[in-house]
């Protein structure tokens, strides 16, 4: 069971899930490991509960009444950075690309194991809570980037960037190697939590993601190189 400490509070999942069998699982599932959780059935629903409250994490069904969890995603993620747990019934790789590439944390397909899917969140909560902790790092300087790894931000030109958690990963490896060319594979094992989930689209998708955003910053500077049929390497 998770052991909540005295300076953390039971975390809270909101819940966004159509069908009430599924929905009651997962509360089931996070209430024996000591989460608390709350449940609607609407992707509206979930946007209003998230204006009003402060979540540890969401878990999103993608196929819903009134929207799709990705469209629900991206919403949220204008807003907030909170963790994302996408649940799906389709298990078709383009939409769990999709799904990381607009910002979520991780992706489950029905039908699923509430146990799989507690430990799944779990082990998102217990990074978030080291980086918060500041245990990935304080602030640092990377030529024109810098990295504040206790607010979990990374700026370019004095710019902040709005990354994902995912995305400020991959992009804090590639800041801190300068130079080195890194595989996709290297990538898979520093970035996620579980590289065998992943794959190299996926790795791919955050690059393209990650360009776009610095290229906002600095138009017509390319930090990221590509380099074919091995990876990718950092220049600044």
């Amino acid at each position: 069971m998770l052991k909540v400490d005295s300076n953390w509070s039971r975390p809270c999942v909101l819940i966004v899930e159509d069908e009430p069998s599924i929905a009651d699982n997962i509360r089931f599932g996070l209430g024996k490991e000591g989460f608390e959780s709350e449940w609607v059935t609407t992707g509206g629903e979930g946007l209003q509960k998230i204006s009003e409250k402060e979540y540890a994490l969401v878990v999103l069904d993608v196929g819903l009444p009134d929207t799709t969890g990705f469209e629900v995603c991206k919403q949220i993620r204008a807003v907030s950075q909170v963790p994302i747990v996408f649940l799906t019934a389709r298990n078709e790789e383009i939409d769990r690309i999709l799904g990381l590439e607009i910002g979520g944390d991780d992706y489950v397909c029905k039908p699923f194991s509430v146990r799989e899917l507690v430990a799944r969140v779990r082990v998102i909560l217990k990074r978030g809570r080291l980086e918060e902790r500041g245990e990935e790092g304080s602030e640092s300087v990377f030529g024109p980037f810098s990295l504040d790894g206790e607010r979990y931000q990374i700026s370019l030109a004095e710019r902040l960037l709005s990354l994902t958690r995912y995305e400020f990963r991959m992009l804090k490896v590639f800041l801190e190697r300068p130079g080195r060319v890194l595989t996709r594979e290297q990538l898979m094992y520093q970035v996620w939590e579980e590289p065998e989930a992943s794959g190299e689209r996926t790795v791919d998708a955050h690059v393209k993601s990650i360009r776009a955003k610095l290229r906002e910053v600095s138009p017509g500077v390319e930090y990221i190189q590509t380099h074919r049929g091995i990876g990718y390497s950092m220049q600044y």
